[in-house]
């Protein structure tokens, strides 16, 4: 046996394979090493989200959480009996925070760009309309039915258009419109039949439409003009949506949250409701800076449709034909919207708006030095 091993053949055999081990270990050390690297640059890590995340894969995941949340708080609402929104939306932002917290404990979260090139007035503003959607959001889920929550949701596409038109001067085209006139319609005809009207609900609905549409926009352009990534911004403006979550509780949460029945049943439920949100603010932020806030807005009524759609087919449920006509007339509204935006971004993929690009005067360099090579901004045309 020692006779073998000391063979001149057999002792070139082992040094290959040495070797060979060798330089795989210091190719995964490598590797290993980029993505550090890039984690520790706000360039680098922009570019490894955009890699690992297009608007499809953003778009999907963001539907799926989208799906599973808003059952998920309707049951916590609803049949477990938590009636604070607000608090609930204070504990998705703690979970959020405390998770951001572990990975950025073991370098593993993504570098923010400097703060010189963001002021503070930005990651602020997006806090409170942070703290101002999320949270109306759930009061609004609790005082009414799924179809007015939905409903109230139309009101957030013209919203946003007219808002990027009056600050950011971005036009959309006019069978853009007609596209999107025909989803609102088909959604709002889709859940006409399950609208429970409630006064204090509905004022709640109509307080939340411009926070959300805010929210959008400033997700959507903070990401893909300053490299921003999506959980840097969320550990940066977290903070100050805690706190003005807080500042929110007394005037829309009843007293008495310390009394609530903290049973295994009652809490495993509101967990697993605060991990869907943290999924569901981190999927938010990935798709609205792959794509834009009007075309995640149309995600959400797509969602509502095959909600209504899959009970149909799925689970024999009878919304009605009226339910059933209207959702697939929004279904086609957003195939047109999707086709619209596919030939859009081949016509134009650099077309910039003069007003945008003259607000931003770091993106206007930054893509006079890459000379048309890919950049973050799509500014100036809608993207899916």
């Amino acid at each position: 046996m020692l006779k073998f091993l000391i063979r001149k053949d057999v002792r070139k055999l082992l040094k290959r394979k040495d070797s060979d081990a060798g330089e795989r270990g210091r190719a995964l050390e490598d590797l290993r090493a980029s993505l550090f690297n890039d984690l520790r640059s706000s360039e680098g890590a922009k570019r490894q989200q955009q890699r690992i995340c297009g608007p499809g894969v953003a778009l999907t995941f963001n539907f799926l959480v989208a799906v599973g949340i808003i059952l998920t708080n309707k049951l916590v609402l609803g049949k477990v009996g938590f009636n604070y929104p607000i608090f609930l939306t204070f504990i998705h932002y703690v979970l959020s925070w405390l998770l951001m917290a572990i990975l950025n404990a073991f370098s593993l979260l993504p570098a923010s760009p400097p703060l010189k090139s963001t002021p503070f007035s930005s990651l602020l503003a997006l806090g409170i309309v942070m703290s101002l959607s999320n949270g109306l959001a759930n009061v609004s889920l609790k005082y009414n039915s799924v179809g007015f929550y939905q409903m109230a949701k139309i009101a957030v596409t013209p919203t946003i258009v007219l808002a990027e038109f009056i600050f950011f001067g971005k036009k959309v085209s006019f069978h853009k419109v007609l596209a999107l006139a025909v989803v609102s319609i088909g959604v709002a005809v889709a859940t006409v039949t399950d609208l429970q009207f409630h006064l204090f609900g509905a004022c709640i609905a109509l307080a939340w439409i411009v926070p959300s549409a805010v929210n959008k926009i400033l997700w959507s352009n903070l990401q893909q003009q300053q490299n921003w990534t999506a959980l840097a911004l969320m550990w940066k403006t977290t903070p100050i949506t805690l706190f003005f979550l807080v500042v929110l509780m007394p005037w829309l949460d009843p007293p008495g949250v310390l009394t609530f029945d903290w049973n295994f049943s009652n809490t495993s439920a509101i967990l697993l409701s605060a991990v869907l949100g943290f999924l569901l603010q981190w999927s938010g932020a990935l798709a609205l800076g792959a794509t834009s806030a009007t075309t995640h807005v149309v995600l959400g009524q797509f969602k509502t449709c095959v909600i209504l759609l899959g009970g149909f087919l799925l689970f024999g449920s009878n919304p009605g034909t009226t339910s059933i006509c209207g959702a697939i007339t929004a279904l086609g509204g957003m195939s047109i919207y999707t086709y619209l935006n596919l030939q859009s971004s081949q016509q134009h993929p650099n077309k910039i708006s003069p007003r945008l690009a003259s607000s931003f005067p770091l993106l206007k360099s930054k893509l006079g030095k890459e000379n048309g090579e890919t950049h973050d901004g799509h500014c100036g045309t809608e993207s899916v």
